[in-house]
């Protein structure tokens, strides 16, 4: 740490996310630790899924990231705190030691946390999804389950002098919380409520979606311009060790960091902002005020986080079956009218062919696929999407196919037709007693 104020870079903020930003951040000599957010509720699930087929189980960038910011990170002294070891970061952190190696960094040490797969403890979880379904009717479809980790094993990797921790399931604020726990001595766990991991939670929260603080979760031509997209900078939080918080960005990149854009982001997918559910505790985000304290910067107050509960959340991944997906455009006079009639006919198509998937949809894209029916208002130009789920392959591609078939046999002027079909991986929520899981951390060194 290069003074008594922590600098933490948002480097991801979803597995796909783009390398340049991170990059950036990886070049400034201020920054101590670069974290990677890389898995959504599906995530997990997929890798596992792919590793069975024999892909990787880890995030597919990994090597181009790491290899992208580790001669950076290393000269500049900076930790990689990440998540993108995904179903298999007993493997990601093996790939990160030979990408090291191969770069000359001799000693480099490079930590593994494992133990958020619990898809073998059934008996262990509790019986019910968050929706009132019984866990046991997804035993047997199962792709993953995984509790979703705090801190504790990323405190324990750094204090074995980790240089790269690489996780699965971990929280996504708790990969930025723990630096701060680590650094700072914070007392954890809190027995009491804690304004300073209410702070660092905060501080987390508002980091772990990247490029969305920065501007590109509030940008909105002519209502909320924001500057500089195509080269929008990825954030920091600058962190006392009194819990204060600022969230700012690298200057001369592209976004905007205002209180509008740090407000948005504290509400992304925050369904009460006074009980925010994580494992290093409940936050209570209800007192958070923001103010901006000079170009791209602004101070977080007033968060605070009782002690961590006793369950931890379990996102369990199954085998939901097939999509297939079909679609076509209309477009001129009378276009919507034609588009409508032609997913009549597609349903009419699937009773003659006796097609009966689980799941079907219709929505005319640009009228009425995301918000419903917005009226009457006649557009030049719709597609047609068709989708269903269904357990079985045949009827997922039949019912794509008929969309394909509107081409010749009306109604008239289709184009652009495409169809597809994919598996589905299904998500749904439990919980486990926080005592029933075990993670485990590995510290190795790169040795050149």
């Amino acid at each position: 740490m290069s003074s008594d104020r922590l600098r933490i870079g948002g480097g991801a903020g979803y597995a796909g996310d783009r390398i340049e930003p991170a990059v950036e951040l990886s070049a400034d000599p201020g920054l101590d630790y670069l974290c990677f957010e890389c898995l959504g509720e599906r995530t997990v699930a997929l890798a596992r899924r792919r590793s069975t087929e024999g892909g990787h189980g880890y995030n597919p960038l990994l090597e181009e990231r790491t290899r992208a910011v580790l001669a950076d990170c290393v000269q500049n002294g900076i930790t990689i705190v990440t998540n993108m070891g995904a179903a298999d970061p007993t493997a990601a952190a093996a790939r990160v030691r030979e990408i090291a190696a191969d770069a000359g960094h001799d000693g480099l040490r490079i930590a593994a946390v494992n133990g958020s797969d619990v898809s073998d403890r059934f008996e262990d979880l509790h019986t019910e999804t968050t929706e009132g379904e019984p866990v046991a009717a997804y035993r047997d479809r199962a792709l993953a389950a995984d509790a979703y980790l705090g801190v504790e094993p990323i405190l324990a990797a750094l204090d074995r002098g980790a240089d790269v921790v690489v996780t699965g399931r971990v929280a996504d604020a708790s990969l930025f919380l723990a630096p701060l726990i680590y650094e700072f001595d914070w007392p954890y766990p809190h027995g009491e409520p804690s304004e300073r991991i209410g702070q660092g939670i905060a501080a987390g929260h508002l980091l772990e979606c990247a490029g969305q603080v920065t501007g590109g979760y509030f940008a909105d031509p002519g209502r909320a311009d924001v500057e500089g997209l195509a080269s929008l900078g990825f954030p920091i939080a600058e962190v006392g060790a009194d819990g204060d918080v600022t969230i700012t960005k690298l200057p001369g990149t592209g976004g905007t960091v205002t209180a509008e854009t740090c407000t948005q982001q504290l509400l992304y997918e925050v369904h009460d902002p006074s009980t925010y559910l994580g494992p290093d505790g409940v936050a209570d985000f209800s007192g958070v005020s923001f103010a901006e304290v000079r170009k791209d910067a602004v101070r977080v107050e007033g968060a605070v986080a009782d002690p961590p509960p006793e369950t931890l959340k379990v996102s369990l991944g199954y085998d939901a079956g097939y999509r297939g997906v079909g679609e076509i455009s209309y477009a001129g006079p009378n276009a919507r009218a034609r588009a409508e009639l032609a997913g009549r006919i597609v349903r009419d198509r699937l009773s003659i062919r006796g097609l009966d998937p689980a799941e079907l949809r219709t929505d005319l894209v640009g009228v009425d696929s995301l918000h419903g029916d917005l009226g009457d208002e006649e557009p030049y130009e719709v597609r047609l999407r068709v989708a269903v789920r269904s357990d079985d392959e045949s009827t997922a591609r039949g019912v794509a196919r008929e969309v394909e078939t509107l081409y010749t046999n009306g109604p008239a002027g289709g184009g652009g037709a495409r169809m597809e079909t994919d598996r589905v991986v299904g998500i749904v929520s439990t919980l486990v007693d926080r005592e029933r899981v075990d993670p485990t951390v590995s510290v190795e060194e790169v040795e050149v």
